[in-house]
């Protein structure tokens, strides 16, 4: 009777036969594999998730610097600025997409266009080098011919999780 009371209360528990607290070999063993199975069955499941949180940062960068290399040309249309004719209207490098434009506006007064703070970094090189294609490379090429910046692409030669090349992005 005193015994279930003590229970009740949150004492000890009773003793195992043999009178010993503890584990048993067994059980140690049972749990311990029991956690390296499910330990090796979420390894790859956060490589996944690791993999595509980098694929969608990718494209994020991918489609930030694309916009504003977009917005480059539209302004540089719309006010007519003087640029060289082998660019198209196009930037010549990235880097004048943080440093940005002059130009007048309606009153006169010089004004900088800036279309990016910073260069978005690559997330599979770890830096802010970007593939880059002109205006005039051929279709398909890998080299630029430096007369302007037309595309970005990632410089990687890693496949994305659906197969495809993040080149090819």
């Amino acid at each position: 009777m005193q015994a279930s009371r003590r229970a009740a209360a949150g004492a000890v528990p009773p003793l195992r036969a043999g009178g010993k607290r503890g584990f048993t070999l067994i059980e140690v063993i049972t749990v311990t594999v029991i956690i390296g199975v499910l330990a090796a069955a979420a390894l790859p499941l956060a490589h996944n998730a690791f993999q595509r949180e980098k694929e969608i940062e990718l494209r994020r960068a991918l489609r930030l610097l694309r916009t504003a290399i977009d917005d480059y040309k539209k302004f540089v249309e719309d006010f007519k600025l003087e640029v060289d004719e082998d660019t198209y209207g196009y930037p010549e490098k990235l880097d004048i997409l943080v440093k940005g434009v002059e130009y007048k506006d309606k009153k006169g007064k010089t004004r900088i266009m800036k279309f990016l703070r910073r260069i978005p970094v690559d997330p599979f090189s770890g830096s802010g080098e970007w593939g880059l294609r002109s205006y005039q490379d051929k279709l398909g090429s890998r080299r630029w011919g430096g007369q302007n910046v037309w595309d970005v692409y990632c410089d990687s030669d890693k496949k994305a999780l659906d197969g495809t090349d993040f080149r090819d992005w």
